[in-house]
């Protein structure tokens, strides 16, 4: 077992975690700002007329990117068990 090992596989968990939460956290974040827009503009200061839109774009983006998301951890959990001896051993 070599720590510089270990180390590897946590930076490559840690990117992958990044990349894989990324697509639905911009959607949400980009969603959020628009309706941020919108609610000063119009000056309707209502908290819940947010999250409603936000939820559905979260869905959205989550039907959309889920299968491209679970491609990516996916990848890593084999290449993880893939390499499992240079881990254990």
């Amino acid at each position: 077992m070599d720590a510089l090992n270990i180390a590897d596989a946590l930076n490559d968990a840690m990117w992958v975690i990044v990349l894989a939460s990324m697509p639905v956290l911009l959607v949400a974040m980009a969603i959020g700002l628009i309706m941020g827009i919108i609610q000063t503009a119009t000056s309707i200061q209502e908290q819940t007329l947010a999250f409603i839109p936000k939820l559905l774009a979260v869905i959205i983006a989550l039907a959309v990117f889920g299968p491209w998301m679970f491609e990516i951890i996916g990848g890593l959990a084999i290449r993880l068990f893939t390499d499992m001896y240079r881990y254990v051993g």
